[in-house]
């Protein structure tokens, strides 16, 4: 199964469309401002989440508004690398943009919880979509060398997106209504689309899809199995012990029945898929299963501050959504900044083993620095400690992804990023999970006995202006040590991938493939010219037993 394999990905259309300079900015404005606008929409919500669930009467449940949403992006991303090998990344992106032009618009017509929920979901499956898409299509469109300048710009935008989403989303809450950010991000993706659809081109000489052929090989049995796996584990890994009772057999049975469908899931795409969605000889790279483990852990801290940090900024500080969203401004726009100039660093010297070295310690670094957080903390040492945070998380992002890159074969590159974007989305969703869970069972612990109520939500504030200073201070120093306890448990997770780094190899700008053909090639010629010589040392022999004519 395994030559079958490796024969069907070699047998995969090469999408590879290297572009003039001017034609390449072209592209890349609509790809960087599609990326744009599917931050936009994942960030932005956060900060909407408490005055959407009074809206809709769903304080206790709200935040499945961004667990539905991740849950469905972590499912999906995965598909999104074999489906543009299969179908072309065009039209798969395209795709994207319009289930996100959809979604956002149903997100601002829902009446309840419910349909907020779903539509959510499907806005999660779109930029999913939006995020692997852009970035497999720069790998088809730039060489590998030149791919470190050009991801780290658009790392930027995924900075610029998550500086803007709040922002705009806190205007909307605070002057007019929820349902308009949604109503803005709809026709903004709509636009996305039409630009994308005259702007990006085609492979040259790609072969018109044989359907027959394309159905053949699509991993049927991997998506199935796949797909109900973590649909079945995310679900309650997400609400247990808050939605769900751990020990109810509901989430029991759920939890075995995920746990047999992953065990299937790995078997087919190891034996039985033709072209796994996930293939297993990913890992074989000792390089490779570090850095994808190194997303699955930076996921779950990345997602739990998004989250968690302007909440503590909300419930423990009392700042409003607007304030909230500018203390998360140093972190995102040191996040731009690293990520522009990593990549300058990375096309410039051919090496990534620094940069990520170095973002890493300073994402632990932040991480760390964020445990001193408290109602007294002084909010220019906030400002430094996420600038510090930002620096960090802009060196790690795309310069883990250039470097996967380069320990994988050209035919993987839409796999590895698709695989990447999922795993680093799975640490996300099991990151707010046991986030959640820390910071209710904390503030269970912390909040005074009348108010034990306040910890069944954390988006549940009570109403200050009815009680005495002596209460507020008490609920308010609950709401921080909660919020301390959830950064301190990020600390470890930051660690690991810290000490990952001992176990990559700085291979340089060049794929396993690509060095194989140059010792071939070397070969060759070195084979070439011992037959010369061994010629020309027959000839001059010759010369000298019967002279040649001349």
């Amino acid at each position: 199964m395994e030559a079958r394999q490796i024969a069907a990905e070699a047998a995969v259309f090469d999408q590879t469309n290297l572009l003039p300079r001017k034609k390449l900015l072209v592209v890349f404005s609509a790809l960087a401002l599609s990326h744009f606008i599917c931050f936009v929409d994942q960030t932005g919500i956060g900060v909407a989440l408490p005055t959407i669930g009074r809206d809709l009467n769903a304080e206790d449940t709200i935040s499945w508004a961004g667990t539905s949403a991740l849950i469905a992006n972590t499912i999906f991303q995965v598909l999104y690398g074999r489906m543009s090998d299969l179908f072309g990344r065009k039209s798969v992106l395209l795709s994207a943009l319009a289930l996100l032009t959809v979604s956002d618009l149903l997100c601002g017509l829902s009446r309840d919880a419910t349909m907020l929920y779903v539509f959510r979901g499907l806005s999660g499956v779109a930029n999913g979509g939006i995020a692997s898409l852009s970035a497999m299509i720069v790998s088809d469109i730039v060489t590998l060398k030149e791919r470190g300048k050009w991801q780290g710009m658009i790392g930027a935008c995924v900075g610029l997106g998550n500086i803007s989403g709040p922002f705009i989303a806190a205007a909307f809450v605070q002057k007019s209504t929820w349902r308009g950010f949604f109503w803005l991000v709809s026709p903004v993706s709509a636009a996305c689309g039409m630009l994308c659809l005259v702007v990006l081109p085609t492979p040259k000489e790609q072969p018109r899809a044989d359907m027959k052929l394309v159905l053949k090989r699509i991993d049927y049995g991997g998506i199935f199995f796949g797909s109900a796996g973590l649909i079945l584990l995310l679900i309650p890994i997400a609400g247990g012990g808050d939605y769900f009772e751990w020990e109810s057999p509901m989430v029991v049975a759920m939890l075995t029945i995920g746990g047999c469908c992953m065990i299937t899931f790995v078997y087919i795409e190891h034996r039985v898929a033709i072209l796994p969605m996930m293939p297993l000889s990913l890992f074989r790279s000792g390089p490779v299963s570090i850095m994808l483990l190194q997303n699955f852990l930076f996921g779950v801290v990345a997602y739990s501050q998004t989250y968690y940090l302007p909440l503590f900024f909300q419930n423990a500080r009392r700042l409003s959504p607007l304030i909230s969203a500018s203390l998360m401004l140093p972190l995102t726009a040191s996040q731009m900044i690293s990520s522009i100039l990593s990549g300058q660093y990375i096309s410039r010297f051919d090496r990534y083993g620094g940069v990520i070295w170095l973002g890493f310690f300073l994402w632990t670094l932040g991480v760390g620095l964020t445990c001193m957080f408290n109602r007294d903390t002084p909010i220019w040492a906030i400002v430094v400690i996420l600038f510090v945070q930002g620096l960090g998380v802009g060196a790690v992002f795309q310069p883990v992804l250039v470097a996967l890159q380069a320990h994988c074969t050209k035919a993987q590159r839409a796999v590895v990023i698709s695989n990447r974007n999922s795993i680093r989305s799975l640490g996300g969703a099991v990151g707010l999970a046991i986030s959640a869970a820390a910071l209710q069972n904390s503030l269970h612990r912390a909040m005074p006995q009348e108010f034990h109520f306040l910890a069944l939500s954390s988006y549940d504030t009570p109403d200050f202006a009815s009680l005495d200073p002596k209460q507020i201070a008490q609920i308010l120093q609950a709401y921080a040590t909660a919020s301390r306890t959830v950064f301190i448990m990020n600390v470890p997770f930051m660690g690991l991938c810290l000490l990952g780094c001992f176990f990559i190899k700085d291979r340089g700008l060049q794929r396993p493939d690509e060095v194989m053909e140059k010792v071939e090639v070397i070969g060759r010629q070195d084979s070439g010219s011992e037959l010369v010589e061994t010629s020309n040392d027959q000839q001059r022999v010759s010369e000298q037993v019967i002279p040649l004519p001349r």
